[in-house]
């Protein structure tokens, strides 16, 4: 018997709620490390603001994600 590992399957099942999940741990972590530059050097004021921009779009792109998981789930896809 040979060891190869196999592919896992597409689940889509619980996309969604996933990509809800992960969106609230994003926006809660800017909303952390914004608290944290009070305390921060400017250098790292500004480290945290590239980062956070980031985020952003990162919460962007899975807001999007997250509408075309939903549409597909209406559409019995899932």
């Amino acid at each position: 018997m040979t060891n190869q590992k196999q592919p896992n399957p597409d689940n889509r099942f619980n996309n969604v709620e996933r990509l809800h999940d992960m969106i609230e741990n994003t926006e809660r972590k800017i909303q952390e490390t914004e608290v944290s530059m009070e305390f921060a050097t400017p250098e790292e004021r500004a480290w945290i603001k590239e980062k956070n921009e980031r985020r952003k779009l990162s919460v962007d792109a899975m807001k999007e994600e997250m509408k075309e998981e939903m549409d597909a789930r209406k559409r019995g896809e899932v």
